[in-house]
């Protein structure tokens, strides 16, 4: 299929109207399908990081295209002052993949499920509790509130005066929270895993010893799995690897297959807080998101791709750490499930931009870690090709 336009033609018109606050490489995208994408001039491209994570399933998954195409005849969009079968379906799916009985609350993005869960816990914290404890190197957000939950300096540059009541600790460092809490701590707050951070993973105990430690003190235990969620580590929640059930767990990203939808689920004494008038979201749980949603799970249930993303993360880290034994520019390797990170020992732009070229889109994070995200759908073939591309990257440095 060809493009009636050039990607030079839409570059041009981007630097005219569109605000330039993004970092774009020079390729205008038409079309996906699964791991696939192509650009205007009709080149194939394999996509190693689709929708920045959000593409969990790949590009158009055919259950969220025809899910969503139903709805569309049906009913887009009613405000939350009417029910929908839909956005109660979704809760539902939604509650019974968690261990702790998990009711819902919608909204259209993963910033947003993080303000929200931000002021339900300052809601449950009542006068006086306030603060909220979250870890260096985290990424929550760019609204205000989880813009100051994020524990990066370089992103609360020039934005100040930021939302007051947020404390930092070293990811993995359980002894360090344990100081931060005081009495007018009402919550922690973390990524299990942290994705934009490094893919960092947490060590042995840690996310344990936070739980014990909320306990102890009172306090909510809020986990971000915006990231992490909807079984990109092989299970439906990254904490249900460590048996670690939060008080607040947040999604947005993959739930919708590419759709946007985010939300969160919080146990029932939780969730009772959130009384109408104390939050609220103009588009969030409508129908049109909430049918991709739960054509995403049903696609993940019906393919098996909760193995599937076990069996990936398996062989990124079989592949890559041969790779560092022969590559000296590999620092060390992290993966869980279609969650990868290799760590340089040199700065990662210009092999994302040599990927490019060889027609393989991946990300660098944190200047020196290539971020990997693909489809828990990912074929053995394509896993072979990235991965060779990026080896072949490697190699020639």
């Amino acid at each position: 299929m060809e493009s009636p336009f050039t990607t030079e033609q839409v570059i041009n018109q981007y630097r005219k109207f569109v605000i330039g606050n993004y970092k774009r490489y020079p390729v205008c995208l038409v079309r996906g399908e699964g791991s696939r994408v192509w650009d205007a001039e009709g080149r194939e491209y394999l996509d190693f990081f689709p929708g920045w994570g959000c593409g969990l399933l790949g590009h158009c998954p055919p259950r969220v295209v025809a899910a969503v195409t139903e709805q569309l005849h049906l009913l887009i969009h009613v405000p939350n002052t009417w029910y929908t079968e839909p956005q109660g379906s979704l809760a539902q799916a939604l509650s019974e993949r968690t261990d702790f009985a998990g009711q819902a609350f919608f909204c259209n993005s993963g910033t947003e499920a993080n303000e929200a869960a931000i002021k339900l816990a300052r809601l449950c914290g009542g006068p006086g509790r306030h603060k909220v404890v979250t870890m260096l190197n985290s990424f929550h957000g760019r609204t205000l509130g989880s813009l100051t939950a994020t524990g990066q300096p370089k992103y609360h540059e020039g934005v100040g005066p930021l939302v007051p009541g947020f404390r930092y600790a070293p990811f993995g460092d359980l002894a360090a929270v344990e100081k931060l809490i005081d009495g007018e701590t009402c919550a922690v707050m973390l990524e299990p895993i942290q994705g934009e951070g490094g893919v960092n993973l947490p060590p042995a105990g840690y996310l344990e010893g936070l739980r014990k430690l909320c306990d102890e003190k009172g306090c909510l235990l809020i986990f971000d799995e915006v990231q992490t969620g909807m079984g990109r580590t092989g299970r439906w929640f990254t904490h249900q690897h460590f048996g670690v059930n939060p008080d607040i767990v947040t999604l947005a990203k993959a739930l919708g297959g590419g759709v946007a939808v985010g939300g969160l689920l919080a146990t029932p004494a939780v969730a009772a807080k959130l009384v109408p008038g104390t939050h609220a979201a103009t588009f969030g749980g409508n129908p049109l998101a909430c049918r991709a949603a739960l054509a995403t799970i049903e696609t993940i249930e019906a393919e098996g791709l909760l193995d599937r993303a076990t069996a990936l993360g398996a062989m990124f880290r079989e592949r890559f750490t041969a790779l560092k034994s022969k590559c000296p520019a590999i620092r060390e390797v992290r993966v869980s499930g279609v969650m990868i990170g290799v760590e340089l020992n040199i700065e990662g732009a210009g092999i994302v931009d040599r990927c490019l070229e060889r027609g393989l889109l991946i990300n660098c994070t944190h200047g020196n870690v290539l971020r990997l995200l693909p489809a828990m759908n990912l074929t053995d073939a394509e896993f072979e090709k990235g991965c060779g591309i990026i080896e072949e990257v490697l190699e020639t440095l």
